[in-house]
Order: C-alpha cells, then structure tokens, then sequence
C-alpha cells in the first residue's frame, strides 16, 4: 500500500460494466521527503479506482495489484489500482540512528 495524492480526474468514454458507480483519479505516489515537505512530487502517475468520492489535493492510501480487487471478492474487477482510504492526517515520527 502507497500514500498518494490527487492530482485530477479521468474522464472515460466507455468503461468496463463492473466498474459503475466509482470514478477514476490521477494520483501520485508520495515519498518519505514529500510527505517531510522536502521532495518534488516526480514520480510516477497512477490511475486510481475511487469509490469514496475523493477530491483533488486529498492524500490516500492505495492498494495496487492483486490486492486493489480484493475488496470486491467475489465479484471480477478488472484494477490496478485502489482506493483504499482516505487520509486525514499523517503523522511522522523520527528515529534516532546508532
């Protein structure tokens, strides 16, 4: 599971019938440095499958493979990617290192 943040909204045209009643979100796959406020967000674009009606700037907890269709067993979907929770508030604790 990944922390992400949204950057948009995919707009289809036809889609899988399986998959009404969610939406598709462009997502970018934070590192320890971006959450630290430190990074530049330069990752990789995910497209994520979203049925808790996130919104643009929001973080949230993706699953991916395999386990992005496991919330919908027994049921086949076909995803990559899952929303799996929004977040809201990360809290990062520093360890000392020996």
């Amino acid at each position: 599971m990944r922390i992400c943040e949204v950057i948009g909204t995919v707009t289809l045209n036809r889609w899988h019938p399986t998959l009404a009643g969610g939406r598709f979100k462009l997502a970018v796959p934070l590192t320890l440095e971006d959450l630290e406020g430190q990074g530049d967000r330069s990752s990789e674009m995910l497209v994520v499958y979203d049925e808790l009606g996130v919104g643009v700037g929001s973080r949230i907890a993706v699953s991916e493979g395999r386990e992005a269709a496991m919330p919908f067993y027994p049921d086949d979907k076909p995803l990559d990617a899952y929303n799996a929770a929004i977040l809201d508030n990360i809290h990062l604790h520093k360890t000392k290192k020996t």
